[in-house]
């Protein structure tokens, strides 16, 4: 695939443009491959939209200590991950290490090292199929995460 092609999709799958200037663009860089490429992408970006946020909802009956309900409703632009992970790029080695520590010690086998920019277009998109809801009996709380 060459640079040009790349960037185009890129754009496609960032939302930057749609899938018929998509189309377009790739058909204008010549080619048969080219349209056959447009047109796969083209259909899939048709048949489900990119997700734009990640949602957390959290909502309990009864708060622990002033007994009061919590609901909490957080909307996370799938941009914000982007930049993000651009920005953990400036992150200092030293500080790197502390953190995957500190994921160690909570139990959690991460590497912040190996989320690159490059790679976020992939979580991207596994995070479209991504809904997760979770209900704890024990004190009516219930959690919910997808992306929308």
């Amino acid at each position: 695939m060459t640079e040009e092609r790349r960037q185009i999709l890129e754009m496609l799958a960032e939302g930057k443009i749609s899938a018929d200037e998509a189309d377009r663009l790739i058909g204008a860089l010549g080619g048969s491959s080219a349209a056959a490429t447009s047109t796969t992408t083209a259909s899939a970006a048709q048949s489900k939209p990119l997700p734009k946020f990640v949602r957390i909802m959290v909502d309990t009956k009864e708060g622990r200590h002033n007994k009061k309900p919590v609901n909490i409703n957080v909307r996370v632009p799938i941009a914000l991950l982007r930049a993000g992970v651009r920005f953990g790029s400036l992150i200092p080695l030293q500080a790197q290490e502390k953190m995957n520590a500190e994921f160690r010690k909570n139990g959690l086998d991460f590497d912040i090292r190996q989320v690159k920019p490059e790679n976020i277009n992939e979580l991207i998109d596994q995070l479209q199929d991504v809904s997760i809801d979770v209900d704890q009996e024990d004190d009516d709380t219930k959690i919910r995460i997808f992306t929308e």
